[in-house]
């Protein structure tokens, strides 16, 4: 493979003067943890990305401390000439990204015969000549898998010698499409023969992480409540049946630009949330589920709801953002024609797109445009994303709201660096604990030309009652928002101290905040989320003017 490169803001040998603004501010915040330089550098495919087993588990399992971190911006659901319903070439995605600040993406193909059989070979090579275009980018191949009796979701590996053959072959045996397994009403005749697939999949990508086939594979829910037919039954079963490898879901959608006043019609709603429920549908879930608040999923956006049921449990289930990136609004480009006697069915490429000079339709934005996934790191390299994002270290924003954000869990008078997001500290009742978030303000103009401003930081607490006794239950009714600061007006980096005093229950929290456009009671009410996400009017959901940012949880486990 072609030998990596740090990202310019993260290289030594790239002078502050060549960076923009962000990227000065991600190069401080690299020095701050103590990572600049060859402590970032040592990473890279080859490369172990954690501690040894005992160590790792010390750290992350039983309140040890969590090492400084470094934050990759990056995008796990990205399209091109290689799904039969996008347009653009890898060169111009990864430009795209490029552009826009990412330093990782994954390439997630939609599924279909003409994939399976042509695309996945023809789109490796393409992969193998963009990672050589872009040395500083790390670029994974991945599949968007047409789950059994649900919807869909990103599986993709680490780079090697059988990255392409895991995925073709699990394409072959495991998707919903291509089998004809795709019934999932209540009731009917397959369902549970195709929801148990479901399950049987997960479970042979595990053995193939397992056998050390591949080095490394992780699967997410893709925009899981956009249909409903991904019901939290299905969730918990799939988490359950490896939860090494499906390891979470999308907490807001792609297609954040489908709302955009005037753009594509007077029923638009952000991520292309614009569904009644179906025969598919789970039934247990309200018609308000249907919608995004915020841009983010109803499962994310409602304290106290799915997510937050999940997280309940004591376990971590993890969010991202992305673009979904099919066609970009305001775009100029078109599909090229096919040749004759030829399809996607026949090749698995569709053919290379042509410039009209005019705008196209789409819903999309660009890689990085404007949805961000931020993953904390040790050092640098593909394993080192996929151990970040399966140890949970992960927060999301809209629109560039941050620059960064660092938040530490520790015991009130330590001087150690405590437990980030996706971690858990081990306490006894009565212990007070402090949260600290660091939060580091924008300090660019987004790619809409605005300059952010967070307005307020909120902290969500919620009661770790153990495994649901009903599988399809999606309230977690003693999760609230517990402390909420208004922070408008503050620029630069700074630090706010929250007090958490132990009780008798274990517990977790977790982030969010918004530039304080748009919100009201959340979905469940004034008493449990006083200023939420809500949706927007239908057709007028203009993206930048609402921005927020969620993190991952941390778990505290309170021994008696």
């Amino acid at each position: 493979m072609t030998e990596q490169q740090l990202p310019a803001w993260a290289d030594p040998s790239v002078s502050p003067a060549d960076l923009d603004a962000q990227g000065v501010s991600r190069r401080g915040l690299l020095r701050r943890a103590g990572l600049f330089g060859a402590a970032f550098a040592l990473g890279g495919a080859a490369a172990p990305a954690v501690a040894a087993p005992a160590a790792a588990a010390a750290g992350r399992g039983y309140g040890g401390e969590d090492p400084r971190l470094a934050y990759l911006v990056g995008d796990h659901h990205v399209h091109s000439v290689y799904s039969h319903d996008a347009k653009y070439t890898f060169s111009q995605q990864a430009r795209a990204a490029a552009r826009y600040g990412l330093d990782w993406m994954v390439f997630n193909e939609h599924s279909n015969f003409g994939h399976a059989r042509y695309g996945a070979a023809l789109e490796h090579k393409e992969i193998v000549k963009a990672r050589a275009e872009n040395p500083r980018q790390l670029i994974f191949q991945g599949l968007e898998w047409y789950i059994p009796a649900a919807e869909h979701c990103t599986v993709f590996a680490a780079p090697g010698p059988h990255e392409v053959d895991l995925l073709t072959r699990f394409e072959l045996a495991y998707d919903g499409k291509l089998l004809g397994y795709t019934e999932g009403a209540a009731g009917a005749a397959d369902t549970a023969r195709n929801e148990a697939h479901a399950v049987k999949a997960l479970q042979w990508l595990a053995e193939q992480r397992r056998t050390g086939y591949v080095d490394d594979v992780l699967v997410l829910a893709n925009h899981p409540l956009r249909l409903g037919i991904d019901s939290p039954h299905e969730l918990r079963a799939w988490r359950d049946a490896a939860p090494e490898i499906m390891i979470g879901m999308e907490g807001a959608p792609g297609a954040q630009g489908a709302a955009i006043p005037g753009w594509r019609g007077t029923t638009s709603i952000r991520g292309e949330y614009e569904n009644k429920p179906s025969a598919q549908s789970w039934a247990g879930y309200p018609a308000d589920a249907y919608l995004t608040y915020g841009g983010f999923d109803w499962a994310t956006a409602t304290v106290g709801g799915l997510w937050d049921a999940m997280l309940a449990e004591g376990r971590l289930f993890s969010i991202t953002t992305n673009s979904d990136n099919h066609r970009t609004v305001f775009d100029t480009w078109k599909n090229g024609d096919w040749p004759a006697g030829q399809n996607f069915d026949s090749t698995g490429k569709l053919p290379d797109p042509v410039n009209t000079d005019t705008p196209q339709p789409g819903s999309d934005f660009w890689p990085g445009q404007f949805s961000r996934t931020h993953v904390g790191v040790t050092r640098h390299g593909y394993r080192a994303v996929m151990t970040g994002l399966r140890e949970g270290r992960v927060w999301v924003d809209h629109g560039h709201l941050l620059d960064g954000l660092e938040v530490r869990l520790r015991r009130e008078h330590s001087d150690g660096r405590g437990v980030t997001l996706g971690g858990r500290l081990r306490v006894r009742k009565g212990e007070k604990l402090t949260l600290n978030i660091t939060v580091t303000s924008a300090t660019r103009r987004n790619p809409q030309g605005i300059l952010p401003e967070l307005a307020h930081v909120d902290v969500i607490r919620g009661a770790v009652r153990g495994p649901a006794s009903d599988r399809d239950s999606w309230r977690a009714p003693d999760t609230k928002v517990a402390w909420t600061k208004d922070v408008s007006g503050r620029k630069g980096t700074y630090t706010l101290r929250v007090p958490l005093t132990v009780g008798e229950d274990s517990f977790y929290i977790r982030l969010r905040g918004s530039d304080g456009n748009r919100n009201a009671a959340g979905y469940l009410g004034a008493s449990t989320d006083p200023h939420g996400p809500i949706p927007h009017a239908p057709g007028n959901g203009d993206p930048w003017a609402d921005t927020w940012f969620y993190t991952n949880p941390i778990f505290i486990d309170v021994v008696h």
